[in-house]
């Protein structure tokens, strides 16, 4: 089967006009049937060979976003480490993966650190977030010898440094401090206000506090400084703004303590395109923004020039993951609402009940058809709030269409449950024509396995 780009035309249709198909990841195609094509792939084949819901991931985009951020970045501040944010999605296949491409790894559990070392990732290079890390989880970053903790709080920057003291190592650190700027996001991912529950603020003289107490833990090394301002970030001028105040208390740390900052660490957040009229910045603008003002207030502080630290997460992989779907039911309230109904919904992806998060779609199947007319997909849960997609224009929808919704990649998978007793989705890996599996679909024998009477 040969395939058709965007830039392509197929039956004297310019596929570029195809709405949404830009979101799809970079190897999306037209197929000679009017089918959606990814990695070389037929979508619809997919569906077929591994049943829905399916979510897919293209190899070829995220392997391209990593070396992205990585070129962007070290090219305009050479000393700069580029770590995957795992909460994003993980799994062995993406770790592995990760490793290949040179990336570090943000951890926030034990879970995520433990596939991490399933696959020997060098774990010199993982940072282990989170603002309530237990003694278990710890006692295992310690052990398996994590190459950062990063300390929220007086209550952990206490416990990592008794249990260091046991296992008689020196373990390296860096303060997550809030530096009190909002970056006009949901209020569900803001992480950077005074209020938040993460980090220690500097208004509040709690993070001086901290820097104080780190500094005199016998077995604590502080290396840096962290912030993380939520997600996504679709402005500059909030990484700015922080990067500004964490760096003027670094150096008001350095004149009152001694402190040197080794590694500045300005989180994630990155945002992405998830609508056709969606306007964020590129990797190369945030890129330049930070290591510009990075480079020019270490200069005006008399500060030495720390390792930088970025945490994409979103920004690797969500345009590389695409959510099929069934079409089961069609309820039309004339005059009112058309609802397509399909197989899947907020059991595998609860973004838009949660926070409101707003997608495209289209008929994988009828990728070249004309418009039909705005329908709101539905999923098939239990509950009102589960629409995937609002108001979205669709080709003319029958039972057992494939539908098919772009930018899934990010946080759609490790927020999935198991709601209604559904079994969660197979996801398949495409590269080149060729489709494998990387995680099973779950069964009602998996359901059923864990219970107890």
């Amino acid at each position: 089967m040969t395939y058709l780009g965007i830039t392509g035309y197929h039956n004297d249709v310019n596929t570029r006009s195809v709405p949404g198909l830009s979101l799809f990841p970079l190897t999306a195609e037209v197929g000679d049937e009017g089918h959606l094509a990814i990695g070389g792939c037929d979508v619809v084949d997919l569906a077929e060979e591994f049943g829905t819901p399916l979510y897919l991931f293209d190899e070829s985009t995220i392997r391209d976003r990593c070396r992205e951020f990585k070129d962007e970045f070290t090219r305009l501040y050479p000393d700069t480490l580029v770590i995957y944010a795992s909460k994003a999605v993980l799994n062995k296949a993406l770790v592995l993966m990760f490793k290949e491409e040179g990336l570090g790894l943000d951890v926030v559990s034990g879970g995520e650190l433990s596939i991490a070392h399933s696959v020997d990732f060098p774990l010199d290079k993982v940072y282990f977030h989170g603002n309530n890390k237990t003694p278990e989880e710890l006692n295992l970053a310690l052990g398996l010898g994590a190459g950062r903790i990063v300390v929220d709080n007086l209550y952990e920057l206490k416990l990592v440094n008794r249990l260091a003291g046991k296992k008689r190592i020196s373990q390296d650190i860096l303060l997550r401090l809030t530096p009190g700027v909002d970056p006009h996001t949901h209020q569900h991912t803001t992480t950077g206000t005074i209020e938040s529950k993460f980090g220690f603020p500097l208004a509040t003289g709690q993070a001086e506090e901290a820097v104080n107490e780190a500094l005199s833990a016998s077995n604590l090394n502080l290396v840096g400084l962290h912030f993380h301002l939520g997600s996504p970030v679709s402005e500059i001028e909030p990484y700015e703004l922080a990067i500004e105040l964490v760096l003027g208390f670094a150096r008001g740390m350095s004149q009152k303590f001694g402190f040197e900052l080794g590694e500045f660490d300005a989180g994630g957040g990155f945002a992405v395109p998830y609508t056709a009229d969606s306007g964020v910045p590129t990797v190369a603008e945030y890129a330049r923004a930070i290591t510009g003002r990075l480079s020019s207030l270490v200069s005006e502080l008399g500060l030495g020039r720390p390792r930088l630290i970025v945490e994409p997460g979103r920004a690797i992989v969500a345009q590389s993951g695409v959510a099929l779907y069934r079409v089961g039911a069609i309820k039309e309230i004339p005059g009112i609402k058309e609802y397509v109904c399909v197989d899947g919904g907020m059991s595998d992806n609860i973004r838009p009940a949660l926070y409101g998060a707003k997608y495209e779609a289209l008929l994988a199947n009828k990728v070249l058809k004309q418009q039909g007319k705005v329908v709101t997909i539905a999923g098939k849960l239990c509950e009102s709030g589960d629409i995937l997609v609002r108001d979205v224009n669709l080709a003319t929808a029958h039972p057992g269409d494939i539908v098919a919704i772009p930018v899934c990649g990010a946080y759609s998978i490790p927020m999935a449950s198991n709601y209604n007793a559904l079994p969660r989705p197979a996801i398949v890996m495409v590269k080149e024509g060729q489709a494998r599996l990387i995680r099973r679909r779950e069964t009602y024998q998996d359901l059923l396995s864990l219970d107890l009477v």
